[in-house]
């Protein structure tokens, strides 16, 4: 999930705040599958697996820049195909407490136009963070009665991650998506809540998901099935380059 991505990369930055002062960049890769692309509690792939991966770079002033990319499935009558995102920003601490900062562009098909972009800031303490991002523009048309404006749509998680036994990491996640744009890229009629909670070990992740969204009345019309929960197996591996 790229929220979760996000987070992981801020800690990256952070943990290189504590290296020599010789290491003043580093530039890394990553790659993963998933049996479920998920991103705020909803299918980016019809259920599918996805491919994944992305290269970043970050200083050790705090700032940092990347691009991900993955394969995305809306529908079988759908024009989308992949989605790529750009994103920078800066994240420090001071003790316990650490902050992030930064802007992510959503790139999709251009047959889609609906490419979109957020700003995002977080604050943690110790293990326990929160995030609020907010719409920042889009090149979607507004229908009738909606606004796509600044701030017109947004996101607020709160995630905390502890450790268990082996070495493994349980992490816990809630989040709300509302806004009329939220609701035009979703396909739902309303704001809704998500939650998740996920295992973490050398790589491998578990993760169970779901929702609050009312159940469809005739599920054989809903590929997505965003108001069950749901379940991804997932597997990433990190590169220095």
């Amino acid at each position: 999930m790229k929220a979760l991505k996000i987070t992981a990369l801020a800690a990256a930055v952070l943990a290189g705040s504590a290296v020599s002062q010789n290491a003043l960049a580093e530039i890394t890769a990553n790659a993963s599958v998933t049996s479920n692309y998920i991103w705020r509690g909803l299918t980016q792939t019809t259920n599918d697996a996805a491919v994944q991966g992305g290269i970043d770079y970050a200083s050790e002033s705090g700032f940092y820049a990347g691009t991900w990319v993955s394969n995305v499935n809306y529908g079988a009558d759908d024009i989308y195909s992949y989605e790529h995102d750009l994103y920078f920003g800066f994240s420090g601490e001071s003790g316990d407490i650490s902050y992030d900062v930064g802007y992510l562009y959503y790139n999709y098909d251009s047959e889609a136009e609906f490419d979109f972009a957020e700003v995002y800031g977080s604050v943690g303490y110790g293990a326990l963070s929160v995030t609020l991002s907010l719409l920042a523009h889009t090149e979607a048309d507004e229908g009738e009665g909606q606004d796509f404006g600044f701030a017109e749509a947004s996101y607020v998680s709160v995630d905390y991650g502890m450790p268990v036994l082996n070495g493994a990491e349980l992490g816990f996640h809630v989040g709300y998506h509302q806004g009329d744009f939220a609701e035009a890229f979703n396909g739902v009629p309303d704001g809704y809540a998500d939650w998740g909670i996920s295992v973490s070990k050398d790589g491998f992740s578990f993760a169970v998901t779901g929702t609050d969204l009312d159940e469809v009345e005739d599920p054989s019309t809903d590929p997505y099935d965003n108001d069950s929960v749901k379940f991804a197996v997932s597997y990433s591996v990190d590169f220095e380059l």
